[in-house]
C-alpha cells in the first residue's frame, strides 16, 4: 500500500516536476541588429522579463547579419532545449523568406518558432524639418507631376521600410525612385540632411529626431498610430494604406512545450508590470501580447502580404 501511495504521488508530482526542469542554467536572448536600435531594446526588455519569471540570469547576444537570419541560425543550431532564443522582428520572419535571391543561412519557415509577441510598432511617413512638403497629399501631387523625380529611403533593399515605400508607389500609382542604405541609420541621416526626400519607417528609430526636430511626422502608417505621434494616417490621402512592425520572441523548433509556455508566460507576466511596460512607448512602441498560436497566424498574414507584394514590384535580393 506504501509503494502504491509513494508511486501515486511521484505520478502526480512529475508534470510539475518536468515543468521545474526549465530553465536548468543561464538564459540567452539574440537579437540580429546592433546595440540602440529597437530590436536591441526590445531584446533587453525581454531578457529582463525571462531572467524575472525564470528565475535564471538572462543575457543579451547581439549577432548582426543577414537581416536578423544569423542570429536565427544560432537559435536553430544551439537552441533547442530553449534556453537560447531570439527577439524575432517582422522582416527576419516575414519579409526576408518571401524575398527571391536571398541567401539565408537558415530557413525561418521550418527551422524557427514563434513564442510570443511583445509589442507593435507604428510606422511614420517622415521627412527632414526643412522639408518644402506638409502633407502626404503634397508628395503625392509633385510625384505625379515630375515622375520619377521623389526619392524615398530605405534601410536597404527587402527591408521594411523599401516594402512601405513600394506599397505607397503601387497604390497611390505614382513613379518614385528608392534609394537604399546599409541601415537605417545612414538613412535617416540623409533624410536630415534633405538629401533623400522621405522615408516610411518604424518611428521608434526617428523618435529622437522627431523630438528634437530635426525631422518632422507627415502622417503614420497604420489607423491606431501611436499617442506619442499624432498624426492622420496615410490611408486617409491613400485609401486602404496600412503597414506596421511587430517584435517578438522566437525559439527553435523542437523546443519543449514547457520551455515555450515558460518564456510566453515571462512576456505576458511582465507586460502586466509597469516596470516594463512604461519603458515601452518611450520607444514609440505598444505593448501588446500575444502568444504562440497568435503570432503564428499573424506571421502567415504577414508572409503572404509581403509574398505578393514583392512579386508585384519584381524586388530581389541584391
Amino acid at each position: 500500500m506504501r509503494r502504491w501511495m509513494i508511486a501515486a504521488l511521484a505520478a502526480a508530482l512529475a508534470p510539475a516536476l518536468a515543468l521545474a526542469a526549465f530553465p536548468e542554467r543561464p538564459l540567452r536572448v539574440l537579437v540580429g541588429f546592433p546595440a540602440g536600435g529597437a530590436g536591441d531594446f526590445t531584446a533587453r526588455i525581454i531578457a529582463e522579463m525571462g531572467a524575472a519569471a525564470l528565475g535564471q540570469n538572462a543575457v543579451v547576444e547581439n549577432r548582426t547579419g543577414a537581416n536578423g537570419a544569423i542570429a536565427a541560425e544560432v537559435v536553430a543550431r544551439t537552441g533547442g532545449d530553449g534556453h537560447t532564443v531570439f527577439q524575432c522582428p517582422m522582416g527576419t520572419m516575414t519579409i526576408a523568406p518571401n524575398l527571391p535571391g536571398q541567401r539565408l543561412p537558415v530557413d525561418v519557415t521550418t527551422e524557427i518558432i514563434p513564442i510570443a509577441n511583445l509589442a507593435f510598432s507604428t510606422y511614420g511617413f517622415v521627412v527632414a524639418a526643412n522639408s518644402r512638403f506638409q502633407s502626404v497629399a503634397q508628395v503625392l501631387a509633385e510625384a505625379r507631376a515630375k515622375p520619377g523625380a521623389l526619392t524615398f529611403a530605405s534601410a536597404g533593399i527587402g527591408s521594411a521600410q523599401h516594402l512601405a515605400g513600394e506599397m505607397l508607389k503601387r497604390m497611390a500609382a505614382i513613379d518614385i525612385v528608392h534609394v537604399p542604405f546599409r541601415g537605417g541609420a545612414p538613412a535617416i541621416v540623409d533624410i536630415v540632411g534633405g538629401r533623400v526626400d522621405f522615408m516610411i519607417t518604424n518611428l521608434g528609430d526617428v523618435s529622437g529626431q522627431l523630438r528634437d526636430g530635426s525631422m518632422r511626422l507627415l502622417a503614420v502608417a497604420d489607423e491606431t498610430g501611436h499617442p506619442g505621434f499624432p498624426a492622420e494616417p496615410i490611408s486617409k490621402t491613400v485609401p486602404g494604406y496600412g503597414i506596421s512592425g511587430w517584435f517578438g520572441l522566437c525559439g527553435a523548433r523542437g523546443m519543449p512545450a514547457e520551455a515555450v509556455a515558460g518564456w510566453a508566460r515571462a512576456l505576458e507576466q511582465g507586460l502586466a508590470n509597469p516596470q516594463w511596460s512604461k519603458r515601452l512607448p518611450d520607444q514609440a512602441l505598444t505593448p501588446q501580447f500575444e502568444g504562440p498560436q497568435a503570432l503564428a497566424a499573424r506571421i502567415e498574414r504577414n508572409r503572404a502580404q509581403f509574398r505578393e507584394l514583392i512579386g508585384a514590384a519584381g524586388i530581389r535580393a541584391e
